[in-house]
């Protein structure tokens, strides 16, 4: 597109009280050649955003940057559809994190200079911009919504699609529906007051009665190809195959009992059978069987004990959640059948969080009696059997003889835990698999293989692997804190207990959010727009393939499966499973991969248009890349909060830190800047990386650096790598100043003015 660009410098929120706007204006019309350059008190306000509108109407005005706030604010305001805008952070970056230097003779001149700078930088990322065009695959689009899993998760998710106006076809693989719920009687959920009819018959009744609903049970998902809005699926059903275009994938397989046979013997199962776990209680308990399993008498005494193999390290190291309630409604059940019967519960901690607590309270109203012990033992010996238990609330030991039945409380196993570990699946892979989504075997790479358990719930064709990356434990991996529903396989999300232990109650809620992402992302998939966590936007990576070498480093970094390769392997995207992070941009040696909009030579070119002081003025420059997810609205926070640092400091925004090319660090490098302090998100088991691998990929190319900087005679301290989250603003201005300090106490960049 023939450009025209306009610049907007607002010189409100304090921006004209600290900075020359006349001469950021001179440097608008003159160095980045703006036909238009217009000032306003109040950019973000009708009026402001009207002046801009004007401009776009009646001067032609396509390519805009808005100095003024940060890009994280008013995005809305400063959102004019077929213009591309770049913004310059003039306010929470500049004139709130900076302070007068009363010891020169302008004490605004280091603020005003890195004022300057930042119009510089977006200048030089608005002259190399494209405008976005949303990617339209050959196929045709389908907004229908596969729910794999017949449980009450996957019976919700399939119901609220329906009523949300799309279709769903639900894939159940035993011959009926209903899944571990449909054994259980009653359930205890809100208000908590007493046990309520099992909800699953009636939502059975609504999702087999509803037409917008395809039903397979008895069946298996056997292939799953494409990605978001354009999977092909093929289900099995007995003999029959068939083959179904589906947008979005929501996976409720559901969950196992943890198997009571690994468990310490101490704990009695297989000892005698009267030991048995609570999902046997709920069997017996639905069939009207509820009684001495040995000889059918009648319960007097009762033990539950609770945490059975959870909380473990050499079982479930997790707390699998509903085992405690799931416990006090059995107990309770046992003491409405008979009052005087003697019932004790055995825990280590009871766990009923809000209103729940209120089932607790009507336990001990039953007379359930509790007893505080972290490894009570089974004694099953010449057909007797005891509880002995330390008390630790009396300090003495106790036992309880002459029980009828021992419960164990067995926690709760994700489905997608079954299955075989992928690193010996990838060496047992037939060597004639063909297809441009044929699994390939694994190169050496410095990147770790996603943890994958090899089962046979969705078997996607990807090269990475056909099941869901786990985040340990089995559980399919999800950023929990911002995207708790979201797997590394863009559109396939996660619900109920095999995403995390819930009760039933909560799965339910948890199928619905599931669903609604899934309508979510076909709609913004069919619209050419990424989902999370760069929801709506329209770039994707384009490749220029006459430059490939084949080193598969992009499809290896991809953190989300969206690259394949061909048998010559060659990379083949699949742009609907794309979010967008740049990832493999940063990994191309060749630098072959760009956005529209974010591109090695976009994010090369406004380093280079940085303004490097000679030796002699002592005014040494600093870049900050910084992550766009947590760094960079940390630097935000800061300046909100007026927590001054450096002048030194110029920050670009990357999109993930995962993005970063070498070529950067070698650009700033001979440009003359003396310092690079690279923020990105923090990584490990907890990690908050909005794009799973972006910190841990930047750090492992940030370990060549030392090669780069003994080739351009540099001290390697000049470049270093840092983790924040964003809740670190108030510590990150230190961090800034004492890397600031160092680069002070080195020589200056022997680059400078080359």
């Amino acid at each position: 597109m023939d450009k025209k660009l306009g610049v907007y410098i607002c010189s409100g929120c304090g921006i004209g009280d600290v900075l020359d706007i006349e001469a950021l204006t001179k440097l608008g019309k003159g160095e980045l050649k703006a036909p238009i350059c217009k000032t306003h008190p109040y950019l973000c306000g009708p009026e402001g955003a009207e002046l801009i509108r004007n401009d776009i109407a009646n001067e032609g005005v396509n390519t805009i940057i808005v100095a003024a706030c940060s890009p994280r604010a008013n995005y809305d305001v400063f959102d004019f559809p077929g213009c591309i805008v770049d913004r310059a952070n003039l306010r929470e970056q500049v004139v709130w994190s900076q302070k007068p230097n009363e010891e020169l003779d302008d004490p605004n001149e280091d603020i005003q200079m890195m004022a300057e700078d930042y119009m510089r930088m977006s200048g030089a990322k608005a002259a190399k911009m494209q405008l976005p065009e949303p990617f339209r695959p050959e196929q045709e689009m389908s907004k229908d919504i596969l729910v794999v899993g017949g449980g009450i998760s996957g019976l919700t998710a399939a119901n609220e699609v329906a009523k949300a106006g799309y279709n769903a076809v639900l894939v159940e693989k035993e011959k009926e529906l209903g899944g571990f719920q449909k054994g259980v009687a009653r359930r205890v959920s809100f208000p908590y007051k007493e046990a309520q009819d099992n909800p699953l018959p009636k939502l059975i009744e609504a999702v087999t009665a509803n037409d917008r609903i395809k039903v397979y049970t008895g069946a298996k998902v056997e292939k799953t190809v494409g990605g978001p809005c354009v999977f092909q699926v093929t289900i099995k059903q007995g003999e029959e195959v068939f083959e179904h275009n589906i947008g979005a994938v929501v996976m409720a397989a559901g969950w196992k009992p943890y198997d009571p046979k690994k468990l310490d013997p101490k704990l009695g199962f297989g000892q005698s059978p009267n030991v048995i776990t609570n999902t046997k209680f709920e069997e017996l308990n639905k069939a009207g069987k509820l009684a001495r399993p040995s000889d059918g008498k009648a319960l007097k005494n009762v033990a539950f004990l609770q945490c059975a193999g959870s909380r473990d390290k050499k079982h479930l190291p997790y707390c699998s959640t509903i085992c405690c309630l799931a416990s006090l409604k059995q107990a309770v059940q046992i003491k409405e059948k008979d009052p005087d019967a003697n019932v004790f519960v055995v825990y280590k901690e009871l766990r009923t969080p809000g209103q729940a607590e209120d089932y607790y309270r009507k336990a001990q109203e039953a007379g359930v009696l509790f007893i505080r012990c972290q490894d009570p033992q089974v004694l099953a010996q010449s057909g007797t059997l005891a509880v002995e238990a330390l008390d630790e609330l009396l300090g003495d030991t106790v036992v309880l003889d002459n029980l009828d039945m021992v419960v164990l409380a067995t926690g709760m196993v994700p489905a997608t835990a079954f299955g075989q570990d992928y690193k010996e699946w990838l060496k047992h892979q037939a060597a004639g698999d063909e297809g441009e989504d044929a699994p390939k075997k694994e190169e050496e790479s410095e990147v770790p293989l996603d943890p994958i358990r090899v089962s046979d719930i969705i078997n996607l064709q990807y090269r990475q692997g056909p099941e869901l990356p786990e985040l340990r434990n089995g559980f399919p991996d999800s950023h929990f804190i911002c995207f708790p529903y979201e797997s590394r396989r863009t559109g396939i999300y996660a619900a109920g207990c095999v995403r995390r232990p819930m009760g039933s109650a909560a799965t339910m809620e948890d199928a619905a959010g599931a669903a609604m992402k899934a309508v979510q992302c076909v709609e913004l998939t069919s619209l050419g727009k990424a989902v999370h966590p760069r929801a709506g936007d329209m770039t994707y990576p384009e490749f220029f393939m006459q430059r490939c070498t084949q080193c598969k480093r992009c499809t290896e970094e991809c953190p989300f499966g969206a690259i394949n390769e061909d048998e010559k392997g060659n990379p083949l995207p699949q742009p609907t499973r794309c979010r967008r992070c740049g990832v493999c941009m940063g990994a191309c040696p060749e630098r072959i991969i760009s956005f529209k909009n974010y591109s090695v030579d976009i994010i090369g070119s406004a380093i280079k248009s940085l303004d490097v002081p000679e030796e002699d003025e002592e005014k040494p420059r600093i870049l900050v890349l910084a992550c766009e997810n947590d760094a960079y609205p940390a630097l935000d926070m800061a300046g909100l909060n007026r927590i001054t640092y450096s002048p030194w400091i110029r920050i670009l925004p990357l999109r993930c830190l995962g993005s970063l090319n070498l070529i950067w660090i070698a650009d700033a490098l001979s440009k003359g800047i003396d310092g690079i302090l690279l923020l990105g998100c923090k990584s490990g088991d907890d990690y908050q990386c909005h794009f799973i691998k972006g910190s841990e990929l930047a750090d492992i190319r940030l370990s060549k650096i030392k090669e780069t900087l003994d080739r351009l005679v540099l001290e390697s301290e000049r470049v270093r790598y840092e983790q924040v989250s964003i809740m670190d603003y108030h510590s990150l201005p230190a961090l800034l100043n004492e890397f600031a300090e160092s680069i002070e106490a080195l020589d200056p960049n022997p680059y400078k003015g080359f």
